[in-house]
């Protein structure tokens, strides 16, 4: 058993790909290393003029050590096995979006602390419950949310209520599971 990439190997790759330094890029795209890459590490502090991140397509179980990404707005930890959102504190003031689809999140605990994010795909994730969905109201700018393939969506789905139920806890929504939300107008029968 190969021991995983770690985050300094791959922004040391992803410089010699690119003929430019990582700590001075905007965008810095690690996905899909090999060996995957396991932790988020204390190198990722280097970043300091990253807005844009990608890790997705790794073994990532933990959001860690963002303190650094003092500019970061986006953020892609797709298809990883991160289990919950803790950790995003530190890109609470400017991450704008959360793309964080195919891993096994069941509670958004943490979420709250994105006071900025307008979009969020978690696709494919494991959140079962309307408490857990709930939690999406304390994101004050969120329009855009991509929720398909989670055991709530795809219960409601089946019962035919979900766009009016996840609308109707998020009315702020103008985007859901990549469809515009049509907002019925009061008395407007």
């Amino acid at each position: 058993m190969s021991k995983g990439t770690t985050i300094k190997e791959a922004l040391a790759k992803w410089e010699e790909k690119n003929g430019t330094k990582a700590a001075e890029s905007t965008t810095v795209k690690l996905y899909m290393q090999i060996p995957p890459i396991e932790k988020m590490d204390a190198s990722l502090s280097t970043l300091a003029s990253c807005e844009m991140l990608s890790l997705s397509t790794n073994c990532i179980e933990k959001i860690a050590n963002l303190n650094g990404l003092k500019n970061l707005k986006i953020l892609s930890l797709g298809r990883n096995n991160i289990k919950n959102l803790n950790g995003l504190e530190a890109v609470g003031d400017t991450l704008c979006e959360l793309w964080i689809s195919y891993n096994n999140i069941e509670k958004l605990k943490g979420i709250h602390v994105l006071k900025k994010l307008t979009v969020l795909h978690m696709s494919n994730n494991q959140v079962r419950d309307w408490g857990e969905f709930g939690k999406l109201a304390d994101l004050p700018c969120l329009v855009d949310l991509l929720f398909v393939g989670n055991p709530l969506e795809e219960k409601h789905q089946a019962d035919g209520d979900w766009i009016e139920q996840a609308t109707g806890k998020l009315p702020k929504l103008k985007k859901l599971d990549g469809a515009p939300v049509i907002k019925q107008e009061e008395g407007d029968d």
